[in-house]
């Protein structure tokens, strides 16, 4: 049993990185583009009707203040890590050269369903978006080929078909090769930026032009109360739920949570970075700080320009909660810039679900590396240099589920992930503190006790808060990522058992 603890050493994560095939490709900007392409997307262009509605209300930006909070410590942890271990794998390979690697195998299992979670959530998600852009050329697709079965209110099969396509359009794109991929994530995030920018701008005027519906004193009656009053409501399973008041502040920001995790997906793509150990922790930090900033003030805007009882599924405009931002312009007689906004979250919402499927594909490389998973999952492309099988696999599963689930499961169990995730890289920072002080670490988290301590006690304070059924359902993903390691990653490790391969040494 002793051996599930055992550590991968430094020296090891050096020699993987001489020997990676990875092209290094992707500077300071391009890791950042990486970051914000991940983290502006579905947090922005959906995440703030469900959180509004279903948690806080218009004290969503105080969730999303918490969550980015809590997301800070968490940074903090990850560029120093990034720092000394400058290899794909993110978290993962963080835990395995600190903590374990049955504590590695747990976050690398996890990070597989963060990523895989987030691709499918965000992709049905653009799917919603894609509807409305249709229909400004009045073009309209059957109801059976857009909603998943939970939610399709006729008889017969349905599936949701654009998300499907999606997903496989871009896995053919990745396949393609990581430049070319990078290439047009930062043609995206340069679009869908300045239409964040411009949902800012264009809402700010709507609640505070006298000449507009919602004029200066519409929208101050639209944050009044800004923290409601705790009340029951049905949630989108359809169970009675506590929402608003401080309660519903805490529990929107553990939903909205899997909105910021791109600046993980900043660290999974170190084996590519050009200068890892300085360009990877600024991108995290850079990331983070931008788009935490551009969450605060959209939700806002949105509950400004727009009543927060108003994205109830079941009541005036049913349709809202899927487009938020989209439906708050249009509402607000504004139809030129709900298009505007639509057709920016149509293209945007591309490059989200591009580069968590990018993220993914380096935990499989990174986990196939070290024997944990079969080496299927980290085979390169004699041309590419890209994880093709694996990235194939994972195209082809995560479009299937995308097509047949509904988004809220996949984005609470994105959360669990998520926060799961960033409470063992602060763990792993204390530990490494502790048995490698004389460590040489290009970036180190400041007064690292205090950041570390808070950084668990909020991530676990916020997993406490998801949804009973998210927990459920992680729990049930937790026990099986028991048994896979315990059937086969434990007597496949080559930390374990390095006679398996002598050959390759």
């Amino acid at each position: 049993m002793s051996k599930i603890w055992v550590k991968k050493p430094l020296s090891a994560y050096e020699a993987d990185m001489k020997k990676s095939e990875l092209k290094k490709v992707l500077g300071k900007w391009s890791l950042t583009a990486i970051g914000v392409g991940a983290i502006i997307g579905g947090g922005i262009f959906v995440l703030t009707g469900t959180g509004a509605y279903y948690h806080a209300g218009p004290a969503l930006a105080i969730s999303f203040i918490i969550a980015g909070i809590a997301c800070v410590f968490a940074a903090l942890c990850y560029a120093e890590f990034a720092s000394i271990i400058p290899v794909e794998g993110s978290a993962y390979a963080y835990a395995y050269g600190t903590v374990g690697e049955i504590f590695a195998w747990a976050m690398g299992w996890c990070l597989i369903l963060e990523y895989a979670m987030a691709s499918m959530a965000v992709s049905v998600s653009w799917s919603g978006y894609f509807n409305k852009f249709l229909k400004i050329f009045n073009i309209h697709l059957p109801a059976y080929l857009t909603s998943d079965p939970s939610s399709y209110t006729g008889d017969g099969f349905s599936m949701n078909l654009p998300a499907f396509i999606l997903v496989l359009l871009i896995t053919a794109l990745l396949v393609k090769g990581t430049k070319e991929a990078a290439g047009a994530n930062n043609l995206i995030v340069l679009m869908k930026t300045s239409a964040v920018i411009f949902v800012i701008i264009a809402g700010v005027y709507i609640i505070f032009s006298n000449t507009d519906l919602y004029n200066a004193v519409d929208g101050v009656k639209n944050w009044k109360p800004f923290i409601p009053d705790p009340i029951k409501i049905k949630n989108s399973e359809g169970d009675m739920v506590s929402a608003y008041g401080i309660k519903g502040i805490v529990s929107g920001a553990a939903a909205i949570f899997f909105a910021y995790i791109g600046f993980d997906a900043v660290s999974t793509q170190a084996g590519e970075a050009i200068n890892p150990k300085k360009d990877v922790p600024f991108a995290i930090i850079a990331s983070l700080l931008v788009c935490t900033a551009l969450y605060i003030c959209v939700s806002l805007v949105l509950t400004g320009m727009m009543h927060y009882t108003d994205f109830n599924p079941e009541g005036k405009y049913p349709d809202a909660i899927k487009a938020p931002v989209a439906y708050a312009f249009e509402i607000a007689g504004k139809h030129w810039a709900s298009n505007v906004v639509t057709i920016a979250a149509t293209i945007g919402l591309i490059s989200v679900v591009m580069v968590m499927m990018m993220g993914q594909s380096r935990i499989f490389i990174g986990m196939a590396k070290d024997g944990l998973i079969p080496r299927f999952f980290g085979q390169l492309h004699p041309k590419t240099k890209t994880p093709y099988k694996g990235i194939i696999l994972l195209g082809i599963v995560v479009a299937l589920i995308a097509a047949f689930t509904p988004i809220s499961t996949l984005a609470d169990m994105t959360s669990f992930g998520t926060l799961f995730a960033f409470t063992l890289v602060c763990i792993a920072v204390w530990v490494m503190r502790k048995k490698e002080p004389e460590l040489i670490r290009p970036f180190k988290v400041p007064a690292y006790k205090i950041v570390v301590a808070l950084g668990v006690i909020i991530n676990i304070y916020l997993i406490f808060n998801l949804s009973a059924h998210a927990l459920e359902l992680s729990a049930v993903w937790l026990f099986l990522g028991g048994l896979v390691y315990f059937l086969y990653g434990k007597s496949n490790s080559k930390l374990n058992n390095p006679e398996k391969y002598q050959d390759e040494n």
